[in-house]
């Protein structure tokens, strides 16, 4: 999609602050930070989110997971906790459509009021 923002950043048509990269993921640093550890991790194929996957993409997802992990572990959260989060749709707050994880962490993050 062309006019989509994290694919022009794919395309390195906007700057970003690269933290990761292989053959099918980008992860970079948030531009409004909500942790001191704030890093999206989004495919290189555009996917408008989770519930815009198929079966054919489970291999792009465990990818994604173990490289947040990864991040995690580099970033010097893995030990204290993160959070992984991924919006859907307008209701889930989701404001870029392109399939996107957050890596939170860094501090201590609120539970959600039951």
């Amino acid at each position: 999609m062309s006019d989509c923002l994290f694919c022009r950043i794919v395309r390195g048509e906007l700057p970003s602050d690269k933290v990761f990269e292989n053959e099918s993921l980008l992860a970079f640093r948030d531009i409004n930070p909500i942790a001191p550890v704030h890093i999206l991790v989004i495919p290189k194929k555009h996917l408008t989110s989770l519930a815009a996957a198929g079966r054919e993409d489970g291999a792009l997802l465990g990818e994604m997971l173990l490289v947040l992990r990864d991040l995690a572990e580099k970033n010097g959260v893995s030990e204290s906790g993160y959070r992984v989060v991924t919006n859907i749709g307008a209701d889930g707050a989701q404001q870029v459509n392109h399939l996107h994880f957050h890596l939170l962490g860094g501090r201590k993050l609120q539970a959600r009021p039951e």
